[in-house]
């Protein structure tokens, strides 16, 4: 949190003092188990990340997995990054009636899971007992621990509520909703 406003923008640095060994190398990874090369720490990298990746394959390869605990960064194509849905936690409910009923009713909902796009329609659901937002459309590049706020669907600027991805559902496993 907060991590764009570290002195000089040495986010790598403060990670480092949070996590040690946090900057320390690890395999490059393809999906398919392929060790195409090593990286300097898994700090460096964020998922749908392309550029600066050290490796070449002649097809374009994206993070779409970091897998900190092993230190591996596992690569794959663009399509690897489409999630159609995302788990949320710590999700902070500021619309009409309660968060149970907007769920257990499908309620459709506009998600923003980055800043630089705009929001997204989807619906709001449950999946194991923990909210679930379902897009109507894949989305690339969601990870855990981004924040994804809701608005309502009506196109207004009306915050819903918000909360942070714990998973993000890729577009060929999806959950059946509970």
């Amino acid at each position: 949190q907060d991590i764009c406003f570290v002195p000089e923008g040495s986010y790598a640095t403060v990670v480092e003092k949070l996590r040690p060994g946090a900057g320390r190398g690890g395999d490059i990874e393809h999906l398919d188990g392929r060790v195409l090369g090593q990286h300097n720490g898994v700090i460096h990298y964020t998922i749908g990340q392309r550029r600066g990746l050290g490796v070449a394959t002649g097809d374009p390869l994206y993070v779409v997995k970091i897998d900190a605990p092993n230190r591996r960064v596992i690569v794959g194509p663009r399509e690897a990054l489409m999630t159609s849905g995302l788990l949320l936690e710590e999700l902070n409910w500021l619309g009409e009636g309660s968060l149970q009923a907007a769920a257990d009713a499908g309620m459709p909902v506009l998600v923003r899971v980055r800043s630089t796009r705009p929001p997204v329609p989807a619906r709001l659901g449950w999946s194991d007992g923990v909210p679930v937002i379902w897009f109507d459309n894949p989305e690339e590049g969601v990870a855990r621990g981004q924040a994804a706020v809701l608005y309502d669907a009506e196109g207004s600027t009306r915050i819903l509520g918000g909360g942070f991805i714990l998973k993000p559902i890729p577009a060929d496993e999806r959950v059946v909703a509970a």
